[in-house]
């Protein structure tokens, strides 16, 4: 009887093998921990560089899933931090409970309840479909030449970026209409044109992340982080009064590179408009869902341009309040249920947690050490803020192309870069070359695979990774040049740099 229900070997599942970026990050971290301790650096400290170190490994190699990870971290620093003695009082143990609170600290952060607001309004926009009509209005207004096209494409990731604050959400709405556009045309999907569309999707949308803070959530882990660290944060105005020009000449700079390495087939291919007036035919009049979101938009984006300005009201505040309408009974869009299943709850717990491991490399003292480690051997003490600059956005392109997530390189790095700027002598503002830097942190040009909207393009099979690298690598080189020509002249007119 055994014998008849046995399952053949050939149809045994296999068993799971160990990812071995789990296992180097494991080794990463037991080396570290067996390092001989600074005597400047306290066991805590010591034991966080540590899991930083396995966060690093983990991250880079996508051993694990993000939420795994944040998980996997969180229990490191309960155990690894609990049986370490505090810098208060060495003879006392932090104790797990206490360890564990440190660890969950990120959730308290406004920062993390401004992600988690700005990803009910993305699933807003999707589930009344008002970002596919804005997309399509949008491109209504622009002509049938192929550059003209383009151009449509960066207005509409423009007009997105201000009232849809999640880069992949945009992408996903934007990329259907796009596909619907070369369709019409009747070109090859493998032609120069459709790489050239799809490619401006990608590229367009990390570059206004630069532009605007609410466009992605790196952006808000940076601007948590300045809280936490340096106790002030830049507002939503003046983070576009500095970033929105550098997003404009490089949307330019964009367009400029694409026609000239994917030349167009033809100038212009009949059809185009007339297939996108027929998309936003097919949607009908605009819903009162639709209208009394879109009312909540603009009111929030006055709202968040005005803060200090007009009234003292905190970007993450005003957020929720627009969130209160959006699902009041009757006069709200959505309910619980609906938008649910539509938030991608693993970001908020990598969020929470990135927070916290910055928040515990100050607490720990491990921050301010690995600070002044760099700057004792990078003689960046020596050189003025404009080189220091370059230095450190330069070494965070460089370390982006290990990283397939923005807001883990932020969790990773940005705690360190602010205790190396808080290190460094020098009258300078920290608090602007903090925006500087997570403005850096959205160069996602060259791989596919350093941005989720990189990967929803490249799913259209309209383009490959070399095509996307040629085209990413001048935009990184102009924009970083660009970006030291602004820290020279704009950027330090406004007292940022």
């Amino acid at each position: 009887m055994a014998a008849e229900t046995a399952v053949p070997a050939s149809q045994a599942p296999k068993k799971a093998k160990i990812p071995i970026g789990l296992v180097a990050g494991i080794l990463v971290m037991i080396g570290v921990l067996m390092m001989p301790l600074p005597a400047d650096l306290p066991v805590a400290g010591h034991r966080m560089l540590a899991i930083l170190a396995f966060a690093v490994v983990v991250w880079i190699t996508e051993a694990v899933s993000y939420e795994a990870s944040a998980i996997m971290i969180t229990t490191l620093m309960a155990f690894l931090l609990g049986t370490a003695p505090t810098i208060k009082d060495p003879q006392v143990l932090y104790g797990t409970s206490a360890a564990i609170s440190m660890a969950l600290t990120g959730f308290a952060n406004s920062a993390l309840a401004l992600v988690t607001g700005a990803l009910f309004i993305a699933a807003a926009m999707t589930f009344t479909g008002l970002d596919r009509r804005i997309a399509l209005v949008t491109l209504t207004r622009v002509g049938t030449s192929t550059r003209r096209i383009l151009v449509g494409c960066i207005a509409v990731t423009i007009v997105l970026s201000l009232v849809v604050p999640s880069a992949t959400a945009r992408s996903a709405a934007v990329v259907p209409i796009m596909m619907g556009v070369i369709a019409a045309f009747g070109v090859d999907k493998r032609s120069n044109i459709a790489a050239g569309i799809m490619i401006i999707v990608a590229q367009a949308t990390s570059i206004w992340n630069v532009g605007i803070q609410t466009a992605a959530a790196q952006n808000l882990l940076t601007v948590g982080f300045m809280e936490k660290m340096l106790g002030e944060r830049v507002a939503w105005s003046d983070w576009l009064i500095a970033g929105a020009p550098w997003s404009l000449i490089m949307s330019a700079v964009l367009i400029i590179i694409v026609l000239k390495m994917l030349p167009p087939e033809s100038d212009s291919i009949a059809g185009g408009k007339e297939a996108v007036e027929k998309s936003l035919l097919e949607l009908g009049p605009m819903t009162g869902a639709q209208k009394r979101l879109m009312a909540v938009s603009v009111m929030l984006l006055l709202f968040w341009s005005t803060e200090g300005k007009l009234h003292k009201f905190d970007t993450t505040s005003t957020t929720y309040f627009g969130l209160v309408l959006l699902m009041l009974p009757r006069f709200g869009v959505m309910t619980w249920k609906d938008v649910q299943s539509r938030i991608p709850w693993g970001t908020v717990i990598v969020f929470g947690v990135g927070i916290s491991l910055g928040t515990a490399l100050l607490t720990t003292q491990a921050g301010q050490w690995l600070g002044n480690q760099v700057v004792m051997h990078t003689g960046l003490d020596h050189l003025g803020p404009l080189a220091i600059f370059a230095i450190l956005a330069a070494f965070l392109i460089i370390i982006h192309l290990g990283f397939a997530s923005a807001t883990a390189l932020t969790s990773a790095m940005l705690p360190i870069l602010i205790s190396v700027l808080a290190t460094l002598p020098g009258d300078f503002s920290r608090l602007g070359m903090t925006m500087l830097l997570g403005f850096v942190v959205s160069y996602g040009f060259i791989l596919p695979i350093n941005a989720p909207q990189n990967m929803v393009c490249l799913g259209t099979e309209t383009f490959n990774a070399k095509q996307f690298a040629k085209v990413g690598i001048i935009v990184t080189i102009v924009g970083y040049l660009l970006m030291l020509l602004m820290g020279m002249t704009y950027w330090r007119w406004l007292g940022w740099l």
